[in-house]
């Protein structure tokens, strides 16, 4: 009995901590550009084996990202971009596959490339990765075209760049990896998007409201040191168990 108490509250803790990971993990994304706090959740999980079927552990889950959009906020920045509700930017992750996130905080780089502010590149229509030509002036319509005037060109030369590649999803058809991006669950297909899907000159705020995830991390904190304090009091139980049944 004491082996299965202790076991049921070494998962317990184990599961506090993973959720104090995914708090930790949303409060330091709490200005990142687009963010979408990630929703983590403890479950009861029947142990595995030979037992009554009342016999249960404490299971941490991941539910998802919160699809909650973030304050709208004006920039001025012609290359600052906010997406609109389930419209996500595709880009190129490190093993060079596509992938969406919602940080609109665009730039070009050394080459002449459109990245976003970690880096990655930023995908056109055909899926490759848009090249903006030197320009005096630029624009991103609400549907992702880029239109530039061409550097010591009038403004009557106004002419297109190219177009964010930009898809049409709820949240819950994509899944977050471990690099933050965004990928499609198995079996969903992402469809382009039709219409208005952003506004240039704004971005989106992270939605995780500091506040909540400090309150959340608070009460992980009691209830992991309330497993500690059950495992202790199991450890105890036990050596006072071994204690009388020696001095028989």
């Amino acid at each position: 009995m004491t082996d299965r108490a202790l076991y049921i509250a070494m998962t317990g803790a184990s599961a506090m901590l993973r959720g104090q990971a995914t708090v930790a993990n949303n409060l330091a994304n709490a200005d990142s550009v687009g963010f979408q706090a990630t929703l983590d959740a403890t479950v009861a999980a029947p142990v595995a084996g030979p037992g009554l079927p009342s016999r249960v552990a404490t299971e941490a889950r991941t539910l998802g990202v919160d699809a909650r959009m973030g304050a709208i906020h004006q920039t001025g920045n012609p290359l600052d971009v906010a997406m609109h509700q389930e419209r996500w930017l595709a880009v190129q992750d490190a093993a060079g596959g596509t992938a969406y996130t919602r940080a609109g905080d665009l730039a070009i780089n050394a080459n002449g490339l459109l990245t976003t502010s970690r880096g990655q590149l930023v995908l056109g229509a055909d899926g490759a990765p848009l090249s903006i030509p030197p320009n005096q002036s630029l624009d991103i319509g609400a549907d992702g075209t880029i239109s530039i005037v061409p550097q010591g060109q009038p403004p009557s030369t106004l002419t297109e760049a190219g177009r964010l590649q930009v898809i049409a999803a709820k949240t819950t058809d994509l899944e977050r990896g471990d690099d933050g991006l965004m990928r499609p669950r198995t079996g969903f297909v992402p469809q382009p998007a039709t219409g208005a899907s952003l506004t240039s000159g704004t971005l989106e705020d992270s939605n995780v409201k500091a506040a909540d995830a400090l309150v959340s991390m608070i009460e992980l904190s009691r209830k992991f040191e309330m497993q500690v304090q059950l495992l202790q009091r199991a450890d105890e139980n036990a050596r006072a168990s071994s204690s009388l049944v020696s001095s028989r």
